[in-house]
């Protein structure tokens, strides 16, 4: 490496955000930029290590360590530390087609899995990636790659999400002709209207939809596959499918009193919301609002912060996050060694503001809803609740026990249901005649990602059920590769 000290030498520092008060009155990205000089700085901490765990991307104890694309990350942070831009632009493109979207979205398991990290805190990896392609955009040196030649095949890729966009990339590139179907009015997928625009600006989605669309990837959107668009021709028409539909079936919450109006799944709020936000700012009202309300969100992830970040935005009255699990701890744990992904406790964006805004983290633990109450008219009032604690069955399993005398009352009128995911919607599989596995999802070996369907494949969460967008632009890509050794016998695909 360029400064093989540098991880003794400088600190960690991450971008300056904008204050919590302040961005709670926007919908836009809140993140300062950071100097090129500081960012090479941060770049040379990145440790001449001999054991790159941050690049590996493996599931251990069932989440990811590493990165799951691979990325070259000791290069381009040696690229970066030498001012380097344009070559670590090259070395990122290698392994994401996508680094504005992980650079901004991901969890960085990169991060958790840095070497630095055993005994310190490790590289800014993240705000390097994103900083490399915001470098590249602003520059410049992104531009349509057109592939030399067409194949004369034809690839449907059902679903913009993340797996299906990098499908989309990686077979057009092969020259491949490629139509990429979304029943949305938009192309993006969850990147689009499933994530909120503070955290990923529709702008950034739309400007690499646009480069897609100029390297020859056919969008066809507002058009449902099995609906508007039947099965039958979908086959006659094209030498391969992609199924790349996602895991949007949403976790409900069979609780007493669940039919009262204002209870909601979170992706229908946070969907209608960037929607509305892109139509009208707002102003059509075609949106659930949380002004002047008390909120309650059931669900401790991602999207459940999300939800507490739009609903501040909204102007609620008051917010609470419900998680059925205790509080991380503030070190890792003895059972969660390094390389694994750090189960410890933070605050993301959304806590931040809650916390800025009404004093402190807006997350209960250990707590379970019991009941929902509404008014004469149907309306939602109160959320039941009581205390739980996990112990151990008969079958030696943890399962949640209620604390006696421990049940509370919470004034509520919005409450957004963020408990994640069932599986894709069964219609399509259905009607294509695809084998599904015990979960509901595609059933197609990962490394191969056929289905029982001749020349139908499935990547992404509609085949591994819900996770991460690193892990959807993973198998997106991979799938491609099989997709196009299928079709012409061969491939050089990564």
């Amino acid at each position: 490496m360029g400064k093989p000290t540098g991880f003794l030498e400088f600190k960690r520092e991450i971008p300056v955000d904008e204050a919590p008060l302040s961005r709670i009155g926007h919908y836009k990205e809140f993140h300062e930029h950071m100097e090129d000089g500081a960012l090479r700085t941060q770049g040379s901490r990145c440790m001449d290590c001999g054991i790159p765990y941050c690049h590996t991307g493996k599931l251990l104890n069932g989440m990811a360590a590493g990165c799951p694309v691979h990325n070259l990350i000791p290069e381009w942070n040696d690229l970066v530390y030498r001012g380097l831009w344009r070559e670590a632009l090259d070395r990122l493109h290698k392994t994401n087609n996508f680094p504005e979207f992980t650079g901004r979205v991901c969890p960085a398991p990169c991060e958790g899995s840095c070497t630095v990290g055993l005994n310190g805190n490790s590289v800014t990896i993240k705000n390097i990636e994103c900083s490399i392609i915001d470098h590249g955009f602003e520059a410049g040196w992104v531009k349509p790659q057109l592939p030399e030649k067409r194949t004369g095949k034809k690839v449907a890729v059902i679903g913009s999400g993340p797996s299906g966009l990098a499908a989309a990339a990686q077979l057009n590139k092969a020259g491949h002709t490629v139509t990429v179907f979304e029943r949305a009015d938009r192309a993006g997928g969850l990147l689009m209207y499933g994530i909120p625009n503070m955290k990923l600006d529709k702008a950034v989605v739309q400007r690499r939809v646009d480069l897609l669309a100029e390297e020859g990837v056919t969008f066809v959107l507002g058009t449902e596959v099995g609906k508007d668009y039947p099965v039958d021709k979908l086959k006659a028409e094209f030498d391969a499918v992609v199924l790349c539909g996602g895991a949007t079936k949403g976790r409900d919450l069979p609780a007493e009193g669940r039919e009262l109006k204002g209870i909601h799944l979170a992706m229908e709020f946070l969907h209608k919301n960037t929607k509305s936000l892109l139509d009208s700012n707002l102003e059509d009202g075609e949106y659930i609002s949380a002004a002047g309300k008390d909120v309650i969100v059931i669900g401790g992830g991602d999207t459940g912060t999300d939800c507490v970040g739009t609903s501040l935005r909204h102007g609620c009255n008051s917010v609470y996050q419900f998680e059925i699990m205790p509080k991380a701890p503030d070190e890792r744990a003895g059972n969660n060694p390094w390389p694994e992904w750090p189960k410890t406790y933070k605050m993301d964006y959304g806590q931040e503001e809650a916390a800025a805004k009404f004093g402190g983290d807006p997350r209960q633990y250990l707590i379970s809803t019991k009941r929902f109450v509404g008014d004469d008219n149907g309306n939602l009032k109160e959320v039941h609740t009581v205390l739980i604690d996990w112990k151990k069955d008969s079958n030696g399993r943890f399962v949640p026990v209620e604390v006696p005398d421990s049940e509370k009352v919470f004034p509520a009128q919005l409450v957004l249901l963020a408990l994640g995911f069932t599986g894709p919607e069964g219609g399509l599989l259905d009607q294509l005649g695809v084998e599904k596995d015990e979960r509901s999802n595609a059933k197609a070996v990962y490394g191969q990602f056929a289905t029982n369907v001749e020349g139908v494949f499935a990547a992404g969460d509609m085949r591994r059920g819900q996770s991460l967008v690193v892990w959807a632009i993973n198998e997106g890509r991979e799938a491609a590769r099989e997709v196009d050794r299928y079709l012409m016998g061969a491939t050089e695909l990564p």
